[in-house]
C-alpha cells in the first residue's frame, strides 16, 4: 500500500501548527464552506450547499467542545457558536442563502479577531 505524500505532508503540517494558526485556518475554511453554500443555493445545487453547511456545522461544534471554559469568555463564544449552528440549520431547511449571507461577517469578524489575537501573541513570545 503506497502512502500519499500529499497527504502526509498535510498531517505533519497540522500537526505541528500553533492553536492559533489552527483557529485561522478552522475560521477561514467555515466562512469558505458558507460562501459555497451561498452559491449552491442560488445554484439549485441544494446536495452541495448541504454538504458545506455541515462542514462548516462540523467546524462550529469543534470550535465549541474545544472551549476552555474557565475564561469568561467562553460561555459567550459557546453561546455564539451555537445561535451559528442554529442559523445554519434554519438557512439549510429552507434552502435561504440570506439567511447564511447574515451570520458570515459575524464569523469573518470572529476570525479576524483571533487571527489579530494569535499575531500579538507570536511577538510576546519573540
Amino acid at each position: 500500500m503506497s502512502v500519499n505524500p500529499y497527504k502526509k505532508y498535510q498531517e505533519q503540517s497540522i500537526s505541528t501548527m500553533t492553536q492559533g494558526e489552527l483557529l485561522n485556518i478552522l475560521y477561514e475554511t467555515c466562512s469558505k464552506r458558507l460562501n459555497s453554500a451561498v452559491a449552491n443555493i442560488q445554484e439549485k445545487k441544494y446536495d452541495i450547499a448541504n454538504e458545506n453547511i455541515k462542514k462548516a456545522k462540523s467546524i462550529l461544534r469543534y470550535l465549541d467542545t474545544t472551549l476552555d471554559m474557565t475564561y469568561d469568555i467562553s460561555d459567550n463564544l459557546s453561546s455564539l457558536y451555537n445561535f451559528f449552528i442554529k442559523t445554519l440549520t434554519t438557512a439549510n431547511m429552507k434552502k435561504d442563502s440570506a439567511i447564511i449571507l447574515e451570520i458570515i461577517p459575524m464569523i469573518d469578524d470572529l476570525g479576524k479577531t483571533f487571527k489579530e489575537a494569535e499575531k500579538i501573541a507570536r511577538k510576546k513570545r519573540a
